[in-house]
């Protein structure tokens, strides 16, 4: 039963990963902390930890394979890059000696502040106004790299919840803000993941696979499911309209924050 759920999931998180550029944070988290919830209280943070390395590689494979012209705005936010870095390493260190129930309900509020965010703020339903044509500039200031890269490796969720708005409210698309979302999860990611292979929580123990934090076992089996469908997806993206892809977007937040609370009610 698990071993299919967590391939079905990681099939929906390669899905999340080139629709909305989530890497799989809202959708690992959840399933893994009940997947893991031998690890009794550390079930938290193994799920964030687990979290980070299926982000590492499903944001690493979906930057390699978009179209290289939307990714020529990196080349001159590397400021950007680096505090999202180092964002990632500050957040993953604090997680990995911080209560659980803190990031459990840190990750709840954090889901239900975006999504009150994206459907009250102007401009992420409908762009408040169009970027320049052909403009893929990651309108992300440099200074908001620290806060969101130590959020987002906290809670797990990769970055892309805060970064796709504000792309999105620069005047992207949809499918160029959740693209340019992915590069920027890996940055987070990949210094977060380093942290959690190297710390390991009482209650690692039970698991079955473990590296530090993280429940190998578990990534195989989600990055198994999510490679496949990010490659397709990628080589043969579908289409969708901008609008249509928003509402997605919101939906998902929604049915992620609903599963979280039955499970805590």
């Amino acid at each position: 039963m698990t071993v299919v759920l967590l391939l079905v999931i990681g099939v929906l998180t390669g899905l999340t990963t080139v629709l909305f550029g989530f890497g799989g944070g809202f959708v690992t988290v959840p399933v893994v902390v009940w997947a893991d919830a031998a690890a009794g209280p550390a079930a938290s943070t193994v799920a964030v930890a687990t979290s980070s390395l299926v982000m590492v590689v499903n944001a690493a494979v979906a930057t390699a394979a978009t179209p290289r012209p939307l990714l020529t705005g990196l080349r001159h936010r590397l400021p950007l890059l680096a505090l999202l870095g180092a964002g990632g390493l500050a957040g993953a260190f604090a997680a990995a000696f911080a209560p659980p129930r803190l990031i459990t309900w840190g990750f709840v509020l954090y889901l239900a502040a975006t999504l009150v965010d994206v459907l009250v703020r102007p401009g992420f339903l409908r762009p408040a106004h169009d970027g320049p044509a052909g403009d893929r500039t990651i309108a992300v200031p440099a200074v908001l790299g620290l806060p969101i890269g130590s959020v987002a490796s906290f809670l797990g969720v990769g970055g892309s919840v805060l970064t796709v708005p504000l792309l999105r409210r620069s005047g992207l698309p949809m499918a160029a803000a959740t693209a340019l979302a992915n590069p920027l999860t890996f940055c987070i990611s990949a210094s977060a993941c380093a942290i959690f292979l190297t710390t390991a929580p009482a209650g690692t123990g039970a698991l079955l696979l473990a590296a530090g934090s993280v429940d190998l076992g578990a990534v195989a089996l989600l990055l198994l499911g999510a490679v496949p469908v990010v490659v397709l997806l990628r080589r043969r993206p579908p289409r969708i309209t901008d609008r249509v892809h928003a509402w997605g977007y919101i939906a998902l937040l929604a049915l992620v924050l609903t599963a979280m609370l039955f499970r805590l009610a």
